[in-house]
């Protein structure tokens, strides 16, 4: 779910999300973002604009959203350059402090030179996991990929090629609760960020609350009509027109928490099994890179059991 802002996003030509070519990490080491969520009501862009203007900083790109303008929640994302950000972040962070407390809000300020720290849970198919690998190596998703940890061994030689530590934990009903607090002490203080790339595997809420940090899942588009072992088929013997994936926020609830993208793709009675399964694992890839990249560059806010997306 993609919501725009209520009056259009301004996105200028240096924005970081588009630095892409030579000299990028440059200019990104200057860049910060402010994510903001509050009562709306007059006077909260001109308060962060004026925070920001008097110590010298630049808004390159903003966005708005409310769910209501009178009495509504008001969203924001503000990027901005500042020369000497690093060093200077922490007065600014203070005297935005002062314009959260008059406006009730909820914050957080980033820097887009900054890599997440991410771990990537995968069980036997690998597409997702790949997706993901070539984004980072890219540069594409700005993140630093810790560790893999799998149900499975499958991709141990594709993991390790890379240099990326590869963990192998079993689980079988028995053994559940013995095998997230492996993972979980893995985890402990060595990510922001979990990606269940095609993770085969249920979550407890106890590990959930544990990590502590948000976890995004990928899976198709079949849930809830076609949950069992082969969904594929079961969607070729129906003779769906439709295919597509979901990525959404991990919560205790299974497959209930907050969409940050979604996407489909048109099927036909042409398509056998092994079509379904291509095209969809097509779609699974580019949602999930879509999700991750939000994730990753500061542009989502979660409200209630929904997000908001400035991309």
């Amino acid at each position: 779910m993609t919501i725009m802002a209520a009056q259009g996003p301004v996105v200028h030509a240096h924005s970081a999300a588009s630095l892409q070519h030579p000299g990028a990490d440059d200019l990104r080491a200057d860049i910060g973002r402010l994510l903001i969520s509050c009562p709306d009501r007059p006077g909260i862009v001109a308060g962060v604009s004026r925070c920001l203007y008097e110590h010298g900083a630049n808004i390159v790109e903003s966005q708005q959203y409310s769910t209501n303008p009178q009495g509504g929640t008001f969203f924001l994302l503000v990027e901005f350059h500042l020369p000497g950000l690093a060093r200077r972040k922490a007065a600014l962070e203070l005297a935005m402090s002062g314009i959260a407390a008059a406006f009730s809000m909820t914050w957080r300020m980033t820097l887009a030179a900054d890599h997440k720290r991410m771990a990537i849970f995968v069980s036997r198919s690998d597409h997702a996991l790949r997706e993901l690998l070539w984004r980072t190596e890219s540069g594409e998703l700005r993140a630093d990929v810790k560790m893999v940890i799998s149900n499975h061994e499958t991709t141990a030689d594709l993991v390790r090629s890379r240099g990326i530590p590869f963990h192998y934990i079993p689980i079988t009903a028995p053994t559940r609760e013995q095998a997230e607090a492996a993972q979980l002490a893995l985890l402990a203080g060595q990510v922001d960020l979990a990606v269940l790339a095609r993770y085969m595997q249920i979550l407890s809420p106890g590990f959930l609350e544990t990590f502590g940090h948000p976890v995004i899942n990928i899976h198709h588009s079949f849930l809830p009509a076609f949950a069992g072992a082969n969904p594929h088929q079961e969607a070729a013997d129906r003779g769906v027109k439709l295919i597509g994936a979901t990525a959404h926020y991990v919560s205790a609830e299974l497959d209930a928490g907050p969409i940050i993208e979604q996407d489909i793709v048109r099927v036909d009675h042409r398509c056998s099994v092994s079509d379904l399964r291509r095209m969809g694992q097509h779609v699974e890839r580019s949602v999930l890179a879509r999700a991750v990249g939000w994730h990753l560059d500061d542009r989502v806010i979660v409200h209630q059991n929904k997000t908001i997306v400035f991309a």
